[in-house]
């Protein structure tokens, strides 16, 4: 008989990667399938967010992912025969609450070899080729049927979650709605190719009538352009390098381009859906699978990456043996997530239509750090603050005693950091249970850059999630409600 699973994930994207890595680093037993042959092939998605930068940090990818991308280049936007400059982003440096202030550009194929490369350092493989037919569930586990070349397997499992993209068989098998539209005559073509005719300093854009465009964005360290040409209605998409350089100059009116080696291409139609609920018993949704966006804003893979992140904790936990309704967390904290990127990245998408020069421009909403879960189940409204936090925020980064609180709050644990002697002492006795996630504990001494960042005034005890978010804030009262807060996150303490 089939050993039992903690976690089946079906879908080897971003979103689906980041959720394998997180559960095998808590030595958790999870298989991901994914009914592709082979990893992704395309650019597609290629901006990487700074929130999601610091996630890449945590689960100890950001080396392999800084070493695989750039920063944007400047906008080259091409008006006749005039080429205005133009920058999408500004870039900022970094400072001691954020270490990672610019998105940084990736092609999704580089991504999805870092997390893959990551997910096999932790001892875990995708398993490509295996398509997940269907599957059953009752009060304790999800059965599922899983067919590929080597035959059909059935793998029980304790959770299930589907993170198989826009299309997701998961979602479909659940009988959830995907709300939303699809405009069937909005359709983009994308091209990664070999190009010559152009310099590889500018992200080229060539506006057109009636909200058509073309576009050309140089991936870092190849000799690939990412083209994305907006179709007209009933347009036949060209195939090969002579129909594609045919229609790219019939744009342009640049008879110099030509597009050689074609790697990858594709035909999307933008999508705006949100699916119902991300769960039903023991299934979950993530990602893609969840919600899908129109490529404005390099929002979509950011805020399945973000997903993930939020549920590998919490699935790790209640299988820990927290209360069973953590898990109900995951959607009330991301549904309202998406549904604002959503549109965000809308509002964009329609801008770029209309030449709306600030739908060109990036700014911190897309960057995702001041993203919270305020008012969640797990940081409900009224409690203690500080002059810039409240639970449910992002836990900025900070030095304290000369390291920084990331390196601190880096791995599968929460962490408790104390201002003040009188937080210290709660500190020090605070129970934690030796199940599940462990607890750092940390003192931090009178530093002016963590004042600062942290708005601390007096004696101040703060409990970290492992995702990185304010679980609690205590001002006063210390060791009671933090206590109690922990309670709703971690499995029961030893008496």
């Amino acid at each position: 008989m089939n050993e039992t699973l903690d976690v089946l994930i079906a879908g080897a994207g971003p979103a689906g990667t980041t959720l394998a890595i997180d559960l095998a680093r808590r030595g958790l037993a999870v298989r991901i399938v994914d009914k592709a042959p082979h990893s992704f092939e395309g650019s597609r998605a290629k901006g990487i967010q700074p929130r999601t930068l610091e996630v890449f940090d945590d689960l100890g990818a950001i080396d392999d992912v800084l070493a695989g991308s750039s920063d944007y280049p400047r906008l080259g936007i091409h008006l006749g025969p005039v080429t205005a400059p133009w920058r999408m982003f500004r870039n900022r440096q970094r400072t001691a609450d954020v270490p990672y202030p610019n998105t940084r550009l990736m092609p999704q194929y580089r991504t999805d070899s870092v997390l893959h490369d990551r997910l096999e350092q932790l001892g875990g493989k995708v398993e490509h080729g295996r398509e997940l037919l269907g599957f059953t569930q009752d009060g304790t586990s999800v059965t599922a049927t899983v067919t590929g070349d080597s035959g059909t397997e059935r793998i029980t499992a304790r959770y299930l979650v589907g993170a198989d993209g826009g299309s997701s068989a998961v979602r479909k098998h659940l009988g959830l709605g995907f709300l939303g539209e699809t405009d069937e005559q909005d359709r983009m073509l994308i091209v990664d190719a070999v190009t010559a005719g152009l310099s590889r300093d500018r992200w080229h854009v060539w506006p057109g009538v009636r909200g058509r465009f073309a576009g050309a964005c140089p991936l870092p360290h190849t000799d690939l352009f990412q083209w994305m040409i907006r179709l007209a209605p009933g347009e036949v998409a060209p195939e090969g390098e002579d129909a594609i350089t045919r229609r790219i100059r019939a744009h342009t009116r640049n008879r110099r381009i030509e597009v050689r080696d074609v790697r990858w291409r594709s035909v999307f139609r933008p999508n705006i859906r949100l699916a119902e609920a991300y769960r039903r018993g023991r299934v979950f949704l993530a990602g893609d699978a969840a919600h899908v966006h129109t490529p404005a804003g390099a929002q979509g893979l950011n805020t399945g990456i973000q997903d993930a992140y939020n549920l590998g904790w919490k699935l790790a936990q209640v299988l820990a043996g927290a209360d069973a309704r953590l898990l109900d967390s995951y959607e009330a904290e991301r549904l309202p997530i998406a549904a604002g990127v959503l549109g965000l990245s809308t509002k964009k998408y329609e801008g770029i239509a209309k030449l709306d020069p600030a739908s060109l421009r990036r700014g911190k909403d897309e960057q995702q750090l001041s993203l919270t879960y305020r008012g969640g189940p797990l940081a409900p409204a009224g409690g203690d603050r500080t002059t810039t936090l409240q639970a449910g925020d992002r836990a900025p980064d900070a030095e304290v005693a000369g390291s920084r609180l990331f390196d601190t709050y880096r791995g599968p644990h929460f962490t408790l950091v104390a201002y003040g002697p009188e937080a210290a002492a709660a500190s020090d006795e605070l129970d934690w249970p030796a199940t599940g996630a462990p607890l750092c504990r940390i003192t931090a001494g009178d530093r002016p850059g963590f004042r600062r960042s942290y708005g601390v005034e007096g004696d101040t005890l703060l409990l970290v999630r492992p995702d990185g978010y304010l679980g609690h804030i205590a001002t006063h009262d210390f060791l009671g409600s933090t206590r109690t807060a922990a309670r709703t996150m971690t499995p029961e303490a030893a008496a």
